[in-house]
């Protein structure tokens, strides 16, 4: 039997996740089991997979070692070097906004390969603000992600009340994302398309209507800024949020981006599209958010490699 007390970042979370968290290797099946053999208690009771823990509870685990997540040191590798690496556009005691340069991911299952979450709790973890010694189950994470070939300001969040209030913020509209990109075509409004996504090839597929009952409609808001010796510095915005709705819409548009492999215009010396999430603006956020303080706020890359490359043209 292990025992645990909730922390402040365990409180609201969801008993099944909690232990989920703790069991990484127990089959879902044998953990509902457990719930229902009366092997999983809070505060010397029987509850519930779906009872939201609080602040102080004492949650006991009979439940085989074996099953237990084991401590590793992927976080003490170069905390130093992780630091210096991220460039920090906007933080403060509940969440990050970090700029993702070109070719890095945002996840990875490979510990040996630089990713954006590992630099972001190294970062947390030499400054103290994170200790995973004192945690159960919550771990410092990206509230959005960007393709590995996209650059742009991703979303961080230090505690678990930052993370479900900033996903509350994301699921009901009140953030706002601009793009830009460099294209061989000006294009200007708004345009309602339909895109399909193949799960084999894992790239997607722009149609005038629906192909069929996978097909999700997708808007897109398009302004040229600027213009160049045939290439164009484009402002999109997000209304629906689709996997490379972006670089898909464009390309059906007969303006794809440029360096975009997948559906733009390849280019030799470019090794990923030139498309930049370079600005974020919050709307009204309810007072009931913890992240209020966000309301009406903007935040803009100072520079980015889009826009520099856009003005060498």
């Amino acid at each position: 039997m292990k025992s645990f007390t909730a922390t402040e970042n365990d409180n609201g979370v969801r008993l099944s996740r909690f232990c989920e968290k703790l069991c990484p290797a127990m089959p879902k099946s044998m953990l509902y089991k457990s719930f229902r053999n009366k092997r999983i208690k809070v505060n010397g009771k029987k509850q519930d997979a779906d009872y939201r823990i609080n602040t102080g509870d004492l949650i006991e685990l009979y439940i085989n070692d074996e099953f237990f997540a084991v401590a590793d040191n992927q976080y003490d590798k170069c905390v130093k070097d992780f630091k210096n690496k991220l460039d920090i556009v906007y933080e403060d005691e509940n969440i990050m906004l970090i700029y993702k340069p070109q070719g890095l991911l945002c996840h990875s299952d490979n510990k040996k390969e630089d990713n954006l979450v590992d630099m972001v709790i190294a970062y947390l973890s030499y400054k103290k603000e994170y200790v995973a010694e004192k945690e159960n189950s919550f771990t410092p994470a990206l509230c959005n992600r960007i393709d590995q070939g996209t650059e742009g300001i991703v979303i961080a969040a230090k505690n678990y009340r930052a993370l479900a209030d900033m996903n509350e913020i994301i699921r009901d509209d009140l953030l706002y994302k601009k793009y830009l990109a460099v294209t061989g075509k000006a294009v200007n409004g708004r345009y309602t398309a339909y895109l399909t996504r193949n799960k084999q090839t894992k790239k997607v597929t722009v149609t005038p209507k629906p192909v069929g009952s996978e097909s999700k409609d997708i808007i897109t808001v398009f302004e040229t800024l600027k213009s160049k010796n045939n290439y164009h510095l484009i402002q999109c915005s997000l209304v629906t949020g689709r996997t490379h709705q972006i670089r898909a819409h464009l390309a059906f548009l007969g303006a794809g981006i440029i360096g975009d492999k997948k559906y733009g215009i390849s280019v030799k010396e470019l090794k990923s599209q030139l498309l930049c999430a370079y600005k974020i603006n919050f709307n009204d956020i309810p007072q009931s958010n913890s992240l209020n303080y966000l309301s009406e706020k903007e935040f803009v890359l100072k520079e980015s490699f889009v826009q520099k490359y856009f003005d060498k043209l």
